[in-house]
């Protein structure tokens, strides 16, 4: 047991007045915060089974936690409930919404009614939205964002310096990008929508988790984060069935969406792009600045998608061909006769 478990023993005692409880690990997420599941053998407020987040103080702030935490359950989605707070120590104590990760019930069967589920979960999120409650995800943080491209799968991954026409042709790309993006229709984006971030719930499911990153910002962000997640992949067939249910619905709803659901399924796909180039950049950072060298085996998936969407679209097609270049990848040849 590292220092942190025993800080945080000493704080669960005070809060669950010496009740006796056991400790699991629930699970760590890409940061520097981790999840323990508290086992009670006597009910705290109703619950017999509580989740305590460590998120030490120099690395992590709990206060976005809370204040999204109640900013979405307030628009009707199934987040888990703060119930004691040390942000000086970065210990929370909230409801355990269980373990069933979608990525772990997803298959053929049940693909549609998840998906259906997490969409209509998102256009409530999406309706509840108003500007100046969140940060924005502006022109700045966008690149940024795709920055970790270079400065880490170039850079690092690959050991790769770019050359002068191959870094306008990144920059080229994060312009083009950016001016769809920024185009878009503005709504809350929890920024990390996915498979692993949702769980499954009897009552009002999905179960959503790690909201605290959470932005203004495009309305098909959260809908390419479950749809083009970086740890499963579907069928195109698939993807466009439920982006077309999500669009339909959307525009019901009167969510800022296209009219034209062509125009939309584009929006969503240049999303993508810059969301796949991110997470490349991500997963590159984790590996050779982190020691979390299990993300890498998901690279192969968020590349595929980002080159289908680069062949796809003649503006993107000068990425693609930097792509090829970086990954050593000769493109094959038509002919003819």
């Amino acid at each position: 047991m590292d220092d942190r478990q025993q800080q945080l023993n000493i704080w669960l005692d005070s809060v669950l007045k010496s009740a006796p409880y056991t400790l699991t690990t629930a699970s760590a997420d890409a940061s520097f915060r981790r999840y323990f599941r508290v086992h009670l053998t006597q009910a705290y407020l109703g619950q017999h089974s509580l989740i305590a987040m460590d998120a030490p103080p120099p690395q992590e702030d709990c206060r976005p936690f809370i204040r999204i935490a109640k900013l979405f359950l307030d628009a009707g989605l199934n987040v888990p409930q703060v119930l004691a707070e040390d942000l000086a120590q970065g210990f929370l104590l909230l409801s355990d919404l269980g373990d069933d990760t979608y990525l772990a019930k997803l298959n053929a069967q049940t693909v549609a009614p998840l998906y259906r589920a997490a969409t209509d979960s998102l256009i409530k999120l999406q309706l509840a939205s108003k500007a100046g409650l969140l940060p924005d995800y502006d022109e700045a943080l966008l690149t940024r964002e795709m920055q970790l491209f270079p400065d880490w799968y170039v850079a690092k991954q690959l050991d790769t310096v770019l050359t002068t026409e191959q870094q306008a042709v990144l920059n080229n790309t994060f312009a083009l990008l950016n001016q769809n993006i920024l185009q878009q229709g503005k709504v809350y984006v929890h920024r990390d929508f996915h498979s692993r971030n949702l769980m499954l719930t009897v009552e009002n499911n999905p179960g959503v988790l790690d909201f605290q990153d959470a932005v203004y910002g495009p309305i098909t962000y959260d809908l390419v984060s479950l749809l083009k997640d970086a740890y499963i992949a579907w069928e195109e067939e698939q993807v466009i069935d439920s982006a077309v249910r999500y669009w339909q619905a959307a525009k019901k709803a009167g969510l800022p969406v296209p009219h034209d659901f062509s125009e939309f399924y584009r929006d969503f796909e240049w999303m993508g792009a810059q969301r796949h180039i991110k997470v490349l950049g991500i997963f590159a950072r984790l590996s050779h600045r982190d020691g979390k060298h299990g993300y890498l085996k998901d690279q192969p998936l968020v590349m595929m998608q980002l080159r289908k969407v680069c062949e796809r679209y003649v503006e993107l097609r000068p990425m693609l061909r930097l792509l090829n270049q970086l990954d050593k990848v000769v493109p094959q040849e038509g002919y003819t006769f």
